[in-house]
């Protein structure tokens, strides 16, 4: 393929707004151009990458034993009402009104209408257990779409999922999609780590995600380097300080002049912050709600949210809170009503805590659950920090950033039930499927790979996912020599089965080696005049520093041994 032909348009400089390495190189290599917000066109250099990812994807799927799908993106609203995620999905579902007035979401994710396919074509436990995916386009209305291709409002995802008689033939589907996983990263060139994960709003019961652990992603992991459990903080299990032991002590309201943080309170009464008590305000589905925690710990959000099996949970704002009679800095749950009390664990198992008293610049020592306030719910919902105590072996937990890859659920019988995939056992009778769910995000990975996989210059491609195999470089291809060796290089890559990009545009040599650094291809051949003079063609791969002058026959099976050594099918 000649760049004349492919429409590549390389930039010196990224725009101010890219942020992350991968968004950079993206509109730098001229792999996307940018639509609007979380919308992006792919041109067909960038095209060719996300195929060579679906290659991938498709190849080991279809190795799992899972069968390839093709459902629609415009979903009948009454699905998603069926199943009850019409309301949980909220503002990120976009809705749209046929000529009919008919209402119709454009799909987010597919549980519901895989869902309906199955509960007209499963019938005998014959049937099962049988896993179905696709690659298919999904839509989500997101408030902040961010990182170039790290968070779309559309995009592509390979989503799958399996139907079991019981949950130990789910185990074993869930383990050949997680098997699968594994593979499919390892040849995409993206380093992940297991690491357990909150269903959000898909639900279920059992869920890990694969994440890229780097400083551009969102999501914050912890790690615990004594016995190597990962999970995401909306997940993650702590022990927290343990509180102080104490007999209870009568409660004493005390005066607190202009304090109204846990730490200034904890510093002017000469107490820890594990001994107060902190007030946190929510509206839970538009519904206030009062959050009470000991003082050294933060509220996770998602954790309190499945607590209330809410669809949103949000803080309240200023003007929220003084509407209702609260008294931020000097609140606590005492003499509390007209909302629910959610509790940590943490405020519940301590005794004597300091908290607000409901007036400003006034606080109360000694307070006590049971005795003093009583909570509505009780749960852990305190957010995992580094230097937690791990629960498993006690370390302290390190955090990392990562980037979520790909995410694996067991769903049980939670969409069976409500959508009707039922199977008929040995013995006749009508029994719920069991089900399993399994998402990779497309562009994601795209983004991943070049996060993992570039140097100062470029992007570095990984053999399996490059546009092309090589990058031939052509200086002063008007030469009769030249415009003959360059036909026998094509010709050579060719028969070895290889496909390469050739720079024949009339641009200086510095340009044409920047951008070949720049797109990235796993071997750059170039073809010049001076080349010739040294006996052939100048060959250097990507990764490394080095370069050699060969005949273009041998140049071209250099090229071919170093890819079939890269994908690990030994030498060409």
């Amino acid at each position: 393929m000649r760049m004349r032909q492919l429409l590549v348009k390389t930039l010196r400089e990224a725009p101010a707004e890219a942020e992350l390495t991968s968004h950079r190189l993206l509109l730098r290599a001229g792999l996307v151009v940018p639509l609007a917000a979380g919308l992006y066109c792919f041109t067909p250099l960038g095209w060719r990458v996300v195929r060579n990812i679906e290659r991938i994807i498709r190849e080991e799927m279809n190795a799992s034993g899972a069968l390839e799908v093709h459902l629609p993106a415009l979903h009948p609203i009454e699905l998603w009402e069926q199943s009850g995620r019409a309301a949980l999905m909220g503002q990120t579902l976009f809705r749209l009104t046929d000529r009919k007035e008919r209402e119709f979401a454009l799909g987010p994710t597919h549980e519901e209408v895989i869902s309906y396919l199955a509960s007209r074509t499963i019938q005998s436990y014959r049937d099962l257990p049988v896993t179905l995916y696709q690659i298919q386009t999904k839509f989500r209305d997101e408030p902040r779409p961010r990182g170039g291709l790290i968070r779309l409002r559309e995009f592509t995802m390979k989503d799958a999922y399996s139907f079991d008689t019981g949950w130990d033939t789910l185990d074993a589907s869930y383990d050949a999609a997680f098997a699968a996983y594994q593979r499919i990263f390892r040849r995409a060139g993206v380093p992940v780590v297991p690491v357990a994960a909150d269903s959000g709003a898909i639900g279920g019961k059992d869920s890990q995600e694969f994440v890229f652990l780097t400083d551009a992603g969102e999501d914050t992991i912890l790690l615990c380097p004594g016995c190597g459990y990962a999970a995401n903080a909306e997940k993650a299990e702590f022990v927290p300080p343990p509180p102080l032991p104490g007999e209870q002590a009568p409660a004493e309201r005390v005066h607190t002049p202009g304090k109204r943080t846990i730490a200034e309170v904890a510093a002017f009464l000469g107490v820890e912050p594990r001994q107060t008590l902190k007030a946190v305000f929510y509206r839970a589905d538009s519904k206030p709600v009062f959050v009470a925690i000991r003082g050294d710990l933060e509220v996770n959000e998602v954790k309190l949210k499945n607590a209330l099996g809410a669809r949103e949970v949000e803080p309240m704002d200023d003007a929220t809170v003084r509407d209702l009679g609260l008294v931020a800095g000097s609140a606590s749950p005492v003499g509390i009503s007209g909302m629910p009390i959610v509790a940590d664990t943490s405020a519940v198992e301590a005794v004597n805590l300091v908290g607000g008293a409901n007036e400003p610049d006034y606080h109360l020592r000694n307070l006590n659950h049971g005795r003093d306030w009583q909570a509505t719910l009780v749960a852990e919902i305190a957010l995992a920090r580094a230097g937690d105590a791990c629960r498993t072996c006690g370390s302290p937990l390190e955090t990392r950033r990562g980037i979520e890859m790909g995410h694996v659920f067991k769903l049980g019988t939670l969409y069976a039930e409500k959508m009707g995939v039922y199977y008929l056992d040995e013995s006749g009778e009508r029994r719920p499927c069991v089900m399993g769910c399994y998402g990779i995000g497309v562009e994601r990975m795209l983004a991943a790979i070049i996060e993992a996989n570039h140097d100062a210059d470029g992007i570095a491609w990984p053999w399996e996912v490059a546009p092309f195999d090589a990058h031939v470089v052509a200086i002063g291809a008007g030469e009769p020599a030249v415009a003959e060796a360059l036909r026998q290089v094509e010709s050579a890559l060719a028969a070895h089965g290889l496909e390469a990009l050739v720079d024949d545009r009339d641009d200086s040599p510095g340009i044409k080696f920047k951008d070949a650094d720049l797109i990235g291809m796993p071997a750059r051949l170039t073809v010049s005049p001076r080349s010739l003079e040294r006996g052939g063609v100048e060959l250097r791969f990507r990764r490394g520093s080095e370069s050699a002058v060969l005949p273009a026959a041998d140049a071209a099976a250099a090229v071919a041994k170093a890819r079939a050594e890269a994908l690990g099918a030994g030498p060409a």
